[in-house]
């Protein structure tokens, strides 16, 4: 057993090739709310829920280090899965098609931290695959 008890994830770092390009899907499409930049490591700090979302230019200091940016070849992460409420299918894919994205499939029932519950995936401008997660089903 580890001497602390995991509480959530306090914050993901994506490395992305346009900063600009990226901070507006994360903010118009997602709803994350900068936080802070720090434009000497080409960094910025947006908050997403009780989470954080940190976006890293690949061409900037600190994305240097990582090699070779996200592509078909390979990528960052899997996926980063968002919890979001309410959970509203057509709502949820009316609002990326105003962003002129499209779902990658219909929704379907995932595991996550809160159990059993809907989830509809689509992609950043970087590809990374991101999952709108919603409430689980009551038992």
């Amino acid at each position: 057993m580890p001497p602390f008890a995991l509480q959530r994830i306090d914050h993901l770092v994506l490395r992305v090739s346009d900063l600009a390009r990226s901070l507006n899907f994360y903010e118009q499409v997602l709803g994350c709310q900068l936080a802070r930049r720090r434009d000497d490591l080409g960094l910025l700090h947006l908050r997403a829920g009780s989470s954080m979302l940190d976006l890293v230019a690949v061409s900037g200091p600190l994305g240097q280090r990582g090699g070779a940016g996200p592509g078909a070849e390979g990528r960052n992460v899997d996926h980063l899965c968002l919890r979001i409420e309410p959970f509203d299918a057509e709502a949820l894919v009316a609002h990326l098609a105003r962003f002129g994205l499209q779902p990658l499939g219909p929704v379907t029932d995932n595991f996550g931290a809160e159990g059993d519950g809907p989830s509809l995936y689509c992609t950043d401008p970087d590809g990374n695959t991101i999952e709108l997660k919603g409430p689980a089903h009551a038992a």
